[in-house]
C-alpha cells in the first residue's frame, strides 16, 4: 500500500526473534476457507451476512474459537455487527460477542486434524472497513477498506496477516450494480425484485486485509491476458475512456517483469479498480483498489508508479506475507524497492537513481524528527503506527544496500528462493535473512541488526588528499552520528585520473575514525564517495 532503527550489538539474535505484535494468535487453529454471503440494499446501509468458516484444528484441546468482529455499540453510534446465531453440524452453539471479539464455544474440545464448519449469521451497519457512500459523481457505491485490521468491522474472520485462507464472496445487491472481488467470477444471476447475485471465488489463500469488495456502476474492460489470466479495468462508467487509457499500461509489463525476475504470479486475474475507499492504492489480492481521483486520462508518472507499486505487492505482501505486523517492511519496503527495480528496467537507470534520491530525502527528513524510530517494530501495540514513510523509504533503501553488499546475482538468487519458499504463505525478517545468507554464503546478522532493529542514520565527514612525495592517496572517514551507533558497511570510492581512466576501490567501515591509503602514480582529478549510490548515508566529502 502507498502508505521504518536499531538494538544494541550485545543483544543475542534469539532476542531479536522474539519480536511480535500482541495479536492473540492460536497456532492450533487453521482457517481453510471463508464463504461470505452478503445482502446489500439501497434502502439502508445495513448489511446482512452469513459467514461459513471452514476450520482445521491443528492441535487438540481447543475449546473456544476466537474470531474478530466488531460489535454494535453506542460508542460507535450504534454501528457495528450483531450476531444472531452460530451453527455447526446442525447444532446451535453458545457464543459471546464483546467489542471486537466473537468467542464460539465448541461442544467438546477439538481433536488433532479435526475439520469443522461454522455458520455465523449477523447484520449491522459497518462503522468502517466497508465504505457505503456516494462517489464523486453522486452515485451510491460500496467499497472495502480493510487495511490494516478494519475488515473485522464487516467480516467475521481471523483479522491478522498470519492466517491465510481461500474465500468466496456471494453478494446479493440491486441489479443496477456490478460487483468485483478477489479471484474469479463464477456466477452472475438476476433474481426477482430487481436483485442480482454475484459469486466470486478466490482459490489462493490470502490474509484478511487483502479481501476486497467493490459494488458500483462500472465500465469494465478485459484489457489483455497474462499467463492466460485476465487483465481487467473496472472504473466508474463516467470515467470509461480516461480509465481504460490510464490502466492499460504498464500493468502487463509489470506482471511480466516480476514473473521473470521473482517468480510466478500467484493469482487468477489482475483487476485495476477505481474506488472511493482509498486515497492512493490498496493492493488487494488480484483486485487492486485505487483512489477515484487516480483516473485522469493522461497516464501521469505519479499514478503510473502507484500502479507499479500495487502490482509489486501481489508478490510481496500478498503472495509472501509478513507473519507479524512487526515485520510489515517485508510488504511495504519490498513493494517500494521493487517499484524502483521495474522503473530501472522499463525507464532507465537515471529514473531509478532519481527514485533513490527522492527516497533518501524522505528518510533523512523523517529521521530528523523521529531519531529513535526503527524499521522492525518491537511488539506493536498501536495499529495506527503500523507503517510510516520510513517503512516504505528506508525499507526500500535497506534492500538496495543489501543488493550492494551481497552482489546483484546473489541478491536475485536470494529473492527468487525466498519467494519460492514462502509463496502463498507467511514469512519473517529472519526467514528472509536466512534465504539471503544461503544465496550469498555471507553472515548477514550484523547487517540486518544495524539497519532493521536499531534506529539511527550513518552520518559522516570525509576527505581525500594526494601526497606527492609518497605517491599515495590518503582518505579520512569519520562517522559523526551522535547517538552512539556505529555502522559497519563496505563503501566504495571512485578514482578518476587525468588520462580518463577510472577505478573503484572498496573499503570496510567498522570504526568511528578510519584512514585508508593506496598508491597512485599521479594525482587524481577527483575522488567520488559512493559513486554508484549503494549506501544510505549523509555528510560532507571534500578534497584537502
Amino acid at each position: 500500500m502507498m502508505k521504518s532503527f536499531l538494538l544494541s550489538c550485545i543483544l543475542s539474535f534469539s532476542t531479536i526473534l522474539s519480536f511480535a505484535d500482541n495479536y492473540p494468535k492460536n497456532p492450533k487453529i487453521d482457517v481453510l476457507n471463508y464463504v461470505f454471503r452478503i445482502e446489500l440494499s439501497d434502502q439502508s446501509d445495513e448489511i446482512k451476512c452469513e459467514a461459513n468458516i471452514d476450520v482445521r484444528y491443528v492441535g487438540e484441546g481447543v475449546q473456544v474459537l476466537r474470531l474478530d468482529l466488531v460489535k454494535a455499540s453506542q460508542e460507535l453510534g450504534n454501528k457495528g455487527m450483531t450476531v444472531s446465531q452460530v451453527i455447526s453440524n446442525g447444532k446451535t452453539l453458545s457464543f459471546t460477542h464483546e467489542k471486537d471479539s466473537l468467542l464460539i464455544y465448541l461442544p467438546e474440545p477439538s481433536t488433532a486434524q479435526q475439520r469443522s464448519t461454522y455458520t455465523i449469521t449477523y447484520s449491522g451497519i459497518p462503522a468502517t472497513g466497508l465504505k457505503i457512500a456516494n462517489n464523486k459523481y453522486g452515485e451510491r457505491t460500496f467499497f472495502s477498506d480493510n487495511w490494516p485490521n478494519l475488515g473485522r468491522n464487516w467480516l467475521a474472520m481471523v483479522d491478522h496477516p498470519y492466517e491465510k485462507a481461500t474465500s468466496e464472496f456471494i453478494i446479493t445487491a440491486p441489479a443496477h450494480y456490478q460487483v468485483v472481488s478477489n479471484g474469479l467470477k463464477v456466477e452472475e444471476t438476476d433474481l426477482p425484485e430487481g436483485l442480482r447475485l454475484t459469486h466470486w471465488k478466490q482459490s489462493v489463500p490470502i490474509s484478511s486485509w487483502l479481501y476486497v469488495l467493490g459494488v458500483a456502476r462500472f465500465a469494465v474492460q478485459y484489457v489483455d491476458k497474462f499467463d492466460n489470466k485476465s487483465i481487467e479495468t473496472w472504473v466508474y462508467h463516467q470515467d470509461r475512456d480516461a480509465g481504460f487509457y490510464d490502466f492499460a499500461e504498464p500493468t502487463k509489463q509489470a506482471l511480466e517483469f516480476y514473473s521473470n525476475y521473482v517468480g510466478p504470479f500467484a493469482y487468477e486475474k489482475l483487476a485495476n479498480i477505481q474506488s472511493n475507499s482509498v486515497s492512493g492504492g490498496m493492493e488487494a489480492a488480484s483486485a487492486i483498489l485505487y483512489s477515484e481521483n487516480s483516473v485522469v486520462g493522461d497516464r501521469n508518472e505519479r499514478w503510473r508508479n502507484v500502479v507499479i507499486h500495487e502490482i509489486a505487492h501481489q508478490w510481496f505482501g500478498n503472495a509472501v506475507t509478513e507473519y507479524d505486523w512487526d515485520d510489515v517492511w517485508l510488504s511495504e519496503g519490498f513493494a517500494t524497492y521493487f517499484t524502483l527495480l521495474f522503473i530501472e528496467h522499463a525507464y532507465g537507470k537515471d529514473a531509478f537513481q532519481a527514485g533513490l534520491a527522492d527516497s533518501k530525502q524522505r528518510v533523512n527528513a523523517f529521521h530528523a524528527k523521529n531519531p529513535d524510530y526503527r524499521i522492525v517494530h518491537d511488539n506493536l501495540q498501536d495499529m495506527n503506527q503500523v507503517t510510516t514513510s520510513q517503512t516504505y523509504q528506508k525499507g526500500s533503501w535497506i534492500l538496495h544496500m543489501l543488493r550492494g553488499v551481497v552482489g546483484n546475482e546473489n541478491f536475485w538468487k536470494g529473492i527468487r528462493s525466498y519467494y519460492h519458499k514462502y509463496m502463498n504463505s507467511t514469512a519473517t525478517t529472519d526467514d528472509f535473512r536466512r534465504e539471503m545468507e544461503e544465496a550469498s554464503g555471507m553472515d548477514l546478522k550484523e547487517f540486518f541488526e544495524q539497519w532493521l532493529y536499531k534506529p539511527g542514520a550513518l552520518q559522516y565527514s570525509g576527505s581525500w588528499q594526494y601526497n606527492q612525495k609518497t605517491k599515495e592517496v590518503n582518505i579520512k572517514f569519520d562517522q559523526i552520528q551522535t547517538d552512539g551507533s556505529l555502522f559497519k558497511m563496505p563503501v566504495q570510492v571512485g578514482i578518476y585520473s587525468s588520462t580518463g581512466k577510472s577505478e573503484i576501490k572498496t573499503f570496510q567501515l567498522n570504526q568511528k575514525h578510519q584512514e585508508f591509503s593506496f598508491p597512485m602514480d599521479s594525482a587524481p582529478v577527483s575522488i567520488i564517495l559512493d559513486p554508484e549510490n549503494w549506501v544510505l548515508m549523509d555528510g560532507s566529502w571534500e578534497k584537502k
